[in-house]
């Protein structure tokens, strides 16, 4: 099940929710139940092939290879959906030294970023 959820989430340009996940893992047979999509997701974060974008509800498969703790920039199209994930580099220093000169400690960072992609920009 945690291949096949992965292929669905790489397979698709947008991000998914995890009943959009349901139907295409089930294809013309019976849908998993939503439990079995959800662990194998939560698997999947956890060992970093995939991503929540919070903000969508939605889930990516994880294209980078960067640590667990790093920070990630998504890149989500507002017209058509699409997202990408984009290396942090300079955003994320200056926002870990931001938290740090609050006092604070994240845990989990992301920046989610919206506007258009090229191929609507250009479209």
């Amino acid at each position: 099940m945690r291949r096949k959820v992965l292929a669905a989430l790489a397979e698709s340009h947008k991000p998914l929710g995890a009943y959009e996940i349901m139907e295409r893992v089930g294809g013309k047979g019976p849908r998993p139940a939503p439990i079995t999509v959800y662990r194998a997701l939560e698997f999947l974060m956890r060992n970093g092939f995939v991503h929540r974008i919070e903000s969508r509800n939605a889930f990516l498969a994880c294209i980078h290879n960067h640590a667990s703790g790093a920070l990630t920039m998504f890149l989500i199209c507002e017209r058509c959906g699409a997202a990408g994930e984009a290396p942090a580099g300079a955003a994320s220093d200056a926002v870990l030294a931001a938290a740090c000169m609050a006092g604070f400690a994240p845990k989990m960072s992301v920046i989610e970023i919206t506007g258009l992609c090229a191929h609507c920009r250009d479209g």
